[in-house]
C-alpha cells in the first residue's frame, strides 16, 4: 500500500500523504464502510474520486480509525467521534490528511496548473506577484498561497469565509517551507501556522 510520505508536526499531530496507485477493487478491500459511506462511494461517477474516497479510508487506518469514527458536520467539515482534530484533501492521485490532538487543523493538495495564474486575482492581490518573473515560480507561489487559504477555510469550517477578503497569507520564501496566515472576520483576528511542501508535481499545504 503505497503510504506516500509520514510528517510528524508535533507530538500531538501528524500529516499523512498516500499516493493513489491501486485499483478500485484492491483499495476497497479492507476498508469496512458503513452503509452511508457505500452509497456515498457507489455513486460517485469518477474512479478517480471513488478511488480517492477509499485511499483517504486507510489513511484513517493508519492514523488508528475506521470509517465509522468519522462524520460530517452540515457546514461539511469532517469530525472524529473521539473529538480529535481531522482535516481531508484529495486531488487527482494523491490524497492526505492531518490529525491533531489539540489544535484544528486544515490541509490541502493540489496539483500545480497553469490556470492558477488566470483565476488568482479571485483569491489574492495579485499585484503582490509582478515581480516574480518566472512562471513556474508564479505557479507554485500562487498554488501555495491558495492551499493555504483552502487549509484556514477548512479550519473555519463554515461557508461564510471569502478567500479576497477574509483570509490573508504572509509572504515567504521557498527555502523556509513556512509561513503564517490569520482569519480576519467579525472584528476577530486568528493567525496559524502554515507548511508546505511539493511532492512531484502536487503541493500539500497544512495549518494549525
Amino acid at each position: 500500500m503505497p503510504l506516500y510520505k509520514t510528517i510528524t508536526v508535533n507530538n500531538t499531530a501528524k500529516v499523512l500523504i498516500w499516493k493513489i496507485e491501486e485499483s478500485y477493487d484492491d483499495l476497497f478491500q479492507g476498508t469496512n464502510l458503513t452503509s452511508q459511506s457505500l452509497k456515498r462511494v457507489s455513486n460517485m461517477k469518477s474512479d478517480l474520486h471513488q478511488r480517492g474516497f477509499l485511499s483517504v479510508r486507510h489513511l484513517l487506518r493508519e492514523v488508528g480509525y475506521e470509517d465509522h469514527d468519522l462524520f460530517y458536520d452540515e457546514f461539511g467539515k469532517p469530525h472524529l467521534k473521539d473529538g480529535t482534530h481531522i482535516s481531508i484533501t484529495h486531488s487527482f492521485t494523491f490524497s492526505a490528511l492531518i490529525v491533531s490532538k489539540e489544535k484544528k487543523v486544515g490541509i490541502d493538495i493540489e496539483k500545480r496548473r497553469d490556470k492558477i495564474v488566470k483565476i488568482a486575482h479571485k483569491f489574492t492581490p495579485i499585484e503582490e506577484y509582478k515581480s516574480i518573473a518566472n512562471h513556474d515560480a508564479l505557479v507554485s507561489k500562487l498554488t501555495i498561497v491558495w492551499g493555504a487559504k483552502e487549509s484556514l477555510y477548512k479550519i473555519y469550517g463554515k461557508k461564510k469565509l471569502l478567500f479576497l477578503d477574509h483570509i490573508y497569507v504572509e509572504d515567504f520564501s521557498f527555502e523556509n517551507d513556512t509561513t503564517t496566515g490569520k482569519i480576519l472576520y467579525e472584528g476577530t483576528t486568528t493567525n496559524f501556522d502554515i507548511n508546505f511542501l511539493e511532492i512531484e508535481d502536487f503541493t500539500c499545504v497544512y495549518a494549525l
